[in-house]
């Protein structure tokens, strides 16, 4: 059997559900966890004689969106209806927007800070605004097959974002959502939480077999049901693979493969068949009559920019170059949010070592954050407090080896740094008092000093040592740090 190159082709539909105090369309609550079919009202019931009215902060905040993702925004937009039957949507059509959307033509930068691949911009075709349905409950495993509906969710607004078919890896696709999340997120329009189903993902994916004759493309699949980023990643690897096969095992004639949706099983890791994929025919769109167009000028949209604020894409670059972090330690820091960053900054401000910053906060900070599951705002040392910790270390005025100590003592009595040491009795060295014992430690030891020149720089562990014999105290990295230095302004 021969073997084929191929390119996966993936286009992303997220939805989105908005942080509105609100539905789309009535005054009924949005809110997650309530009892079922407790926060309904006539209007998304789909009762006869009710008429919808449309929430201006859900409309903001999708304009908000749809500005931060570069997209077009169109002076006048409608509302349509897209018919279709199921029962976890009372009125038998969802409100949303077809052919006039109010927003298109954007695009999201994505990278990848271990370099698997370069900057990329995927495009967007259009963000647009419709209401959500309701959710059906599948009772299957009890034995009984039972379904159950709760409509709290139905009329909740959604933001839906199409992508173009630019992706072309599980990575990127995981990239996109991860940037996604992160943008929305600071931008305080959603909280993207998938556990419930604040930010749902389909994938809509082919292949483009290069074969000796040319180029085939497989018929489009959707994949539904992913529930996790890394799902996503999975399902997208397993259908790559299961449409190369059936185009493998069809003798390469697509048209016994008909398009269709799938769900994603992620227990048996693997694509299953739902039904036909839809044709946007088959949902009848046509003019909502109940609802008047939206307009919007220049001026909104130039106000809803500068309201934007500085954006994660910015926010990464700007802390690279102002204090000296690699861009994987930059975007650690930017995905944990705005309390982060600016805890971080402020860190690195008071301590004059970004470096050293980025590690404790990396390191110590977030993982205390998950152990003990606090938010930023709750974590009991000040970023002055930690600043100054942190420039006790760079000075080599406190030792890396006994950093960790006064960095929980620090934790638990929220005493600032110099009254920690003191209460542990560590000894301090000030950095005059270090670079004198280094000094002399160069002078007293040629041999050593001609092997670092002749590129053996482990031989500063030999300076290091003596000098742990002479003051316990003494920070190692920092003295083989100076060392170093000495050996090289000698050399000069």
């Amino acid at each position: 059997m021969s073997e084929h190159r191929y390119e996966l082709v993936v286009g992303l539909e997220v939805h989105v559900q908005l942080l509105t105090q609100t539905k789309l369309f009535c005054g009924c609550r949005n809110q997650f966890g309530a009892p079922p079919n407790t926060l309904t009202c006539p209007v998304c019931l789909g009762l006869p004689g009710t008429l919808p009215v449309m929430n201006q902060q859900a409309f903001q905040l999708a304009l908000k969106a749809a500005v931060a993702l570069n997209c077009e925004i169109a002076p006048v937009t409608k509302w349509d209806r897209k018919n279709y039957f199921y029962p976890d949507l009372p009125k038998g059509y969802q409100i949303s927007q077809y052919d006039l959307p109010f927003s298109r033509n954007g695009y999201l930068e994505i990278s990848d800070p271990r370099g698997r691949f370069g900057p990329k911009r995927v495009g967007i075709i259009r963000v647009h605004l419709e209401e959500d349905a309701g959710k059906s409950l599948h009772d299957e495993t009890a034995g009984q097959a039972d379904s159950r509906i709760d409509l709290n969710r139905a009329g909740t607004p959604l933001l839906e974002i199409v992508t173009r078919p630019d992706i072309r890896s599980p990575e990127e696709a995981k990239a996109f959502l991860t940037e996604l999340k992160l943008l929305l997120t600071y931008l305080e329009v959603s909280d993207c939480n998938m556990q419930e189903g604040s930010l749902r993902v389909d994938a809509n994916v082919n292949l483009h077999i290069h074969t000796p004759e040319g180029t085939v493309a497989t018929p489009i699949v959707e994949v539904k049901n992913m529930n996790s980023f890394r799902a996503v990643e999975r399902a997208l690897a397993y259908e790559a693979q299961r449409q190369y096969h059936q185009w493998l095992s069809t003798g390469h004639r697509l048209g016994q493969v008909p398009k269709q949706t799938r769900g994603w099983d992620d227990q048996a890791q693997i694509t299953r068949p739902q039904r036909q994929k839809e044709e946007s025919s088959d949902y009848r769109y046509f003019p909502d009559p109940d609802l008047v167009p939206v307009t919007v000028s220049p001026e909104q949209i130039e106000q809803v920019r500068q309201s934007l604020g500085e954006l994660p894409a910015t926010i990464r670059e700007r802390i690279q170059k102002q204090y000296g972090i690699t861009p994987y330690d930059a975007d650690v820091i930017v995905s944990q949010g705005r309390a982060v960053v600016e805890y971080f900054e402020k860190v690195a401000q008071v301590s004059g070592n970004g470096k050293q910053a980025a590690n404790w906060v990396q390191r110590d900070v977030l993982r205390t954050l998950k152990e003990r599951q606090w938010t930023m705002e709750q974590f009991p040392l000040s970023a002055e407090q930690l600043g100054q910790f942190v420039a006790r270390i760079a000075q080599g005025r406190l030792a890396s080896s006994r950093a960790r100590e006064v960095f929980d003592h620090m934790l638990r009595t929220q005493q600032d740094v110099d009254t920690a040491i003191e209460a542990l009795g560590i000894q301090t060295v000030d950095e005059d008092t270090l670079q004198e014992l280094c000094r002399r430690l160069v002078e007293a030891n040629p041999k050593v000093v001609q092997q670092v020149r002749q590129g053996k720089t482990k031989a500063l562990g030999a300076l290091v040592g003596q000098a742990k014999r002479e003051n316990p105290n003494v920070d190692p990295r920092r003295v083989q740090e100076i060392c170093r230095q000495l050996i090289e302004q000698a050399e000069a």
